[in-house]
């Protein structure tokens, strides 16, 4: 068994796993810790815990100490210098007229590297634009091209349900998601009322679709017949009349059913049955 804790750093919701390394560190501690990039700041989301070391990460890198004031200082200290480096990147993307848009701009603890990140249409040769920030800032530079999604997550926003984005606030890696789970939810494929502040479809779409996809196998076979979904547009038997179906919630599993123009209900699906058995059940 190995003892690990979960570090969190201020660019991004994923966690990474560290070797406590003795420091007694625990779950909201401010930490200084290795990594390829040489030492960060981070803050300790997952408290010491042990795992088999079959799951350990590899590699797992120390956690260096806890973090004092005065690397909290330092930390203040890099937020205001990344401010002017954004001025400063910019008036040079605007001095070799390069086709592209700065994101944000991140100083790694020690600054011993700077990262710049940027979206742009296809590729760009910023070989000149490095030396210029090198001899500016004196310092390893590293210009990283990132997606419309990478973007939203570092400059966050709300979305349309009025909360933050959850790419800003807590998820950590980016899934697949499909125009299918839209259609499976029944929602509207409209691209303006189904995508996300990046443009891209957004990720909640993926967060239910486990709910209406169907269970496979024969293990399951008795159960998706007790919780098949009657689908809309077909005529249904219930004990309120027979009428047709006009929505199916698979989540809540329930249908809205219209037994005339001007009777609209909603059942649950043990209550619905299919016109045609209902009938050949009767005779």
């Amino acid at each position: 068994m190995t003892t690990i804790v979960g570090v969190r750093f201020k660019r991004t919701c994923k966690i990474y796993y560290f070797d406590p390394a003795g420091t007694g560190v625990q779950k909201g501690d401010d930490v200084i810790v290795e990594t390829t990039w040489g030492k960060e700041f981070g803050t300790v989301a997952v408290g010491p815990k042990d795992v088999e070391d079959k799951h350990v990460p590899q590699p797992l890198k120390a956690v260096v100490r806890k973090a004092t004031d005065n690397d909290r200082k330092k930390v203040a200290e890099n937020g205001v210098r990344e401010k002017e480096a954004v001025n400063i990147c910019q008036r040079c993307i605007k001095r070799h007229n390069l086709e592209m848009n700065l994101v944000d701009v991140e100083f790694t603890f020690d600054v011993s590297r700077i990262i710049f990140y940027f979206t742009a249409e296809g590729r760009v040769d910023f070989r000149e634009l490095v030396k210029d920030l090198a001899s500016v800032f004196r310092t390893r530079i590293e210009l990283r091209q990132i997606g419309v999604r990478d973007e939203a997550r570092m400059v966050g926003g709300i979305g349309c349900c009025g909360r933050p984005l959850c790419c800003a606030s807590w998820m950590g890696d980016f899934e697949p998601v499909s125009i299918r789970m839209a259609k499976s939810q029944n929602l509207s494929l409209n691209p303006t009322k189904i995508s996300g502040c990046c443009g891209r479809l957004m990720c909640c779409l993926k967060f239910e679709d486990y709910l209406y996809e169907k269970p496979k196998g024969k293990v399951k076979k008795v159960r998706r017949e007790k919780i098949e979904a009657p689908q809309v547009g077909t005529m249904v038997a219930t004990s309120l009349g027979n009428g047709k179906v006009t929505t199916v919630n698979k989540a809540k599993h329930t249908a809205t059913v219209q037994l005339t123009p001007d009777n609209v209900v909603t059942l649950e699906w043990s209550e619905i049955m299919d016109l045609d058995k209902a009938q050949a059940d009767a005779d």
